[in-house]
């Protein structure tokens, strides 16, 4: 049980296997449609996604400063990099099975403008709010926590710099986030 728990490639594919199970098992009919699938990885990617922004604003960013100076490197060096790897990607992936739902659902061009029904006007505030914490992880996070990490070269004041910008966008997604789940959850119950 232990190998089988220490590798996480084969975790997720096995909850992979056991998701697409309950999907079939419970399908109106014999095969799972394509919103279905989109709905489960939307929801998959902005769990991920959501959960380690809450992750570095929660834990992460307010324990960095309790943290000795030679242990810092165990954070910035192995633990942070992978993190921003699975955020951003999550975040771009968040949103592109977000609209893909709306296309195919055929309100995505209401949504965005904000008309029609209430249950769109309402999902679209959500996706206004979603594109702009995504551009916030990809533009600002992503290029400021590239110079803090060391990833690319900065100096010792370009990496000053980047500190204060990565957190007031990280800040405003956090933010952000607590409307925009109100706004996807509640657009199904708004009629």
């Amino acid at each position: 049980m232990a190998k089988f728990f220490g590798n996480l490639h084969l975790v997720l594919l096995v909850g992979l296997a056991v998701a697409i199970a309950i999907m079939m098992a419970f399908a109106p009919s014999a095969e799972v449609n394509l919103n279905a699938i989109l709905r489960w990885l939307h929801l998959f990617f902005g769990v991920l996604w959501i959960g380690l922004l809450y992750y570095l604003n929660f834990v992460q960013v307010p324990t960095m400063p309790s943290i000795p100076a030679e242990q810092k490197g165990a954070i910035t060096g192995h633990i942070a990099p992978k993190v921003f790897f699975f955020f951003r990607w999550s975040a771009l992936l968040t949103v592109v099975t977000g609209l893909w739902i709306a296309q195919i659902g055929g309100f995505l061009h209401q949504a965005l403008s904000l008309s029609g029904e209430g249950n769109v006007k309402l999902i679209g505030v959500g996706m206004w709010m979603a594109l702009i914490m995504a551009f916030n992880v990809w533009f600002i996070i992503w290029p400021a926590q590239k110079k803090i990490l060391g990833i690319v070269e900065a100096t010792a004041e370009e990496k000053a710099a980047a500190a204060p910008r990565a957190l007031i966008a990280s800040r405003t997604n956090l933010l952000l986030s607590l409307g925009m789940f109100y706004a996807m959850v509640s657009a199904n119950l708004v009629n």
